[in-house]
C-alpha cells in the first residue's frame, strides 16, 4: 500500500490538501467576503467539480457513545472520501471551531481536515490532522 508517509510525504504536504488550498484562495478572490457559508460551499463545490474531484455535501456524521448514538452533526464538504471541510464565515477562527473540527474527525475516521474562514479578506486555513 502506498500512502502518503510511505511515499515521504508529510499529511501537511498532501497533493489533495494543496489543490483544495488553492481552489478555496479562487473562491474567496472570486466572491471576496461577507457572505453566509453556504454561499462559499456552494461555489467551492463548482470549483471542486471542475477540478474532476469526487466530494460530497452536508455530510450527516453520527457520534456514538457506549455503543449508542448521542448526536449527528452535518460535515460541510468531503473532498475524495478522505478530507473534510468545515467552512466558517465570521471575524476570526476560534478554539471552538478548531474542537469541532477534530471531533468530526475522530467521528469520521477520516485523516484530515481542513477548517476554513472565509469571513476576511483573505481565507484563513487550519490544516488539521488526528
Amino acid at each position: 500500500m502506498n500512502t502518503d508517509q510511505e511515499k515521504g510525504l508529510r499529511p501537511d504536504h498532501d497533493p489533495l490538501t494543496e489543490i483544495v488550498i488553492g481552489l478555496v484562495f479562487k473562491v474567496a478572490n472570486g466572491l471576496g467576503s461577507g457572505f453566509l457559508e453556504k454561499v462559499y460551499e456552494n461555489a467551492l463545490a463548482i470549483e471542486l467539480q471542475r477540478a474532476g474531484l469526487t466530494f460530497q455535501q452536508q455530510v450527516p456524521i453520527t457520534v456514538s457513545y457506549a455503543g449508542q448514538v448521542v448526536g449527528t452533526y452535518i460535515a460541510d464538504l468531503v473532498v475524495e472520501g478522505r478530507l473534510l471541510l468545515e467552512l466558517k464565515a465570521c471575524r476570526a477562527l476560534e478554539d471552538a471551531h478548531t474542537a469541532q473540527s477534530l471531533n468530526y474527525l475522530k467521528a469520521t475516521d477520516l485523516p484530515t481536515c481542513l477548517l476554513v474562514n472565509f469571513g476576511i479578506p483573505k481565507p484563513q486555513i487550519k490544516r488539521l490532522s488526528r
